[in-house]
Parts: C-alpha cells; structure tokens; sequence
C-alpha cells in the first residue's frame, strides 16, 4: 500500500488557516477569560496558545521537510516533523502543570475573585466553533503525518476543554457555586496529560529507531525467507525516518546458485518490490551473502 504524499500543498494551506481562526479566538479567550475572572477559561485559552505554536511549528516543519537530500542530510529533513511533535507534547506537559498549579490554589484559596458566566458563557461558546473548524481542517492530515496529529489532539483537546467551559458557565450561571470553574480547569489538565504522553511516546519510538508499531520485525523476516534461493535472513534493521517512512535493512543468505547464474540482481529487485508492495517500505537495502560467507559471519543482531 503506497503512501499518498501528495497533499502536502494542500496540508499546508489548512495549517495556515487553522493557525489563523486558532490565532484570533485565542485572543479572544484571554480577552474574555480576564473580564469574566474564569481560570477555566484562561486555562483553555492557555491550552489554545499551545496549539497555536504546535500549529505554527508543524507548518516550519512541514516546509523545512520538503527540503531535498543533501551530503550532509542524506534522508533530507523529513525527520523534522518529529522534533516539531516533540515541542507539541513539551508544550502540553508545561500548560497542564501550570493549569494545575493555579486550580489548586483557586481551590484552597478562592479569595474574592468574581467570575461572571455570561462573558465566559460566550466566548466558550466561540471557542467551540474554532476548533471544530480546525479540526475539519486537520483531520486529513492527522492519518499520514506525526506532527499533523499531535496537532490535530491539541486542537481536539481543545474542543472538549471548550465543552468543559460551557458547562462550568453554566453551572455558575444557575447555581452561583465558583469552584466548578476550578475544577473544569483540573479536568482539562487531566484530559491534557494522557495526550501529551502518548505523543511523546510516539516522538520517543521514532526517535529511538524503534520498529513501528503496526509491523513486526519476524514478520517481514519470514515473509522474505519463503522467497525462492533465500536460505536465511538476519542483521535486520527496521525503523522509521518520519511517520509513514519506514526504512529496512537485512543481510540475506542465498543459495550459491544465485550467483552462479548471475541473478544477484533481480533477487535485490524482487526483494525490494516485496518489500514495498507487502509492508510499505519505502527505503530497503539488503545485504547479499552466500553459505559460505554466512557460516563465518559475527552476529551482533537480530
């Protein structure tokens, strides 16, 4: 199955204007959480500054990503997105500590602070068509890449934080009690924690040269030892560039024969087609090795 890169373009533009209706209600959040006094919806608003720079670093990423390979660079900067994603998930872990920190201490110490719901009412209200459209913006793009998808959480985050505040709105409207804004605050760092440590896990595998989770090492070893002349297969590498770019790397043992008739060649062509055709591996090298060299051969690998 063939990646389809093609949108790229096309993911830019929907970067640029999520950015921009992110931008403007965040704005608007702050504006609104410091008129009605609600922590809830300044932590929202914090939450939505954090989307704004991970959507503001997955479009650099994305444009430094279409940089072609260099000497220097030999795989290009496609691994970019990875360390944009990396700064998303820092950025989730730094807000939903501070979230934490200040809803405790409206909590134990609520102090004079009014909090008036109808401007908090509306601007979360506002909140809620933003990132619903970003999201509708997003969602295609979330399938394929690592960065678009620690975006696309942030900004779904968001739509359920923005939910949280309308219901504390509410809450305080009809019954006056001020605490359900703190703790909607405390409910939108707990939703906040998970995300970023999921994303951050995906970011440690990638980065760490880990198999991709969706294959499996035996597997793809298996499946090349049932080809006609391979005897064995080990030294296998499998890992990924970026998200959906896997690399593979494998010593393969072949029947003599193979190199008596000359067919080294086409055994590296069928290899590398079954790899692409099976698994979707766009990137393979393999090793070629007769018996005899195998026999010898130290192994430091899988």
């Amino acid at each position: 199955m063939a990646h389809d890169h093609a949108p790229a373009h096309t993911s830019r533009k929907r970067l640029l204007a999520a950015i921009t209706i992110i931008g403007t209600v965040f704005i608007a959040e702050v504006i609104g959480g410091i008129i009605s006094g609600s922590l809830a919806l300044l932590a929202d608003a914090g939450h939505m500054l954090s989307d704004l720079i991970g959507l503001i670093i997955a479009l650099s990423a994305m444009i430094l990503a279409t940089r072609p390979a260099t000497a220097k660079a030999t795989y290009g900067y496609r691994r970019t997105e990875v360390f944009g994603a990396l700064i998303n998930g820092l950025i989730l872990c730094g807000v939903s500590v501070f979230i934490t920190i200040e809803a405790i201490k409206r909590l134990t110490d609520p102090g004079e602070a009014e909090i008036l719901p109808i401007p908090m009412l509306i601007v979360a209200i506002v909140g809620l068509g933003a990132n619903v459209a970003a999201m509708l913006l997003l969602r295609s793009g979330a399938k394929t890449s690592i960065n678009m998808r620690g975006a696309y959480l942030e900004v779904f985050g968001d739509m359920l934080g923005s939910v949280a505040v309308i219901v504390a709105a509410i809450i305080i409207l009809f019954t006056q009690w001020a605490p359900a804004d703190a703790i909607v605050s405390l409910a939108i760092a707990a939703f906040i924690i998970p995300r970023a440590f999921l994303l951050l896990r995906d970011v440690w595998r990638v980065l760490n040269e880990s198999t991709p989770t969706e294959m499996s090492v035996e597997e793809v070893r298996v499946h090349i030892a049932k080809t006609e002349g391979v005897v064995e297969v080990h030294d296998v590498h499998l890992w990924s560039i970026t998200s959906g770019e896997h690399v593979f790397t494998a010593h393969v043992v072949v029947e003599d024969a193979v190199f008596d008739r000359g067919d080294a060649g086409k055994m590296l062509d069928h290899l590398s087609d079954c790899l692409h055709d099976h698994f979707d591996v766009e990137h393979s090298t393999f090793q070629l090795e007769p018996v005899r060299h195998a026999e010898h051969e130290r192994e430091v690998h899988v």
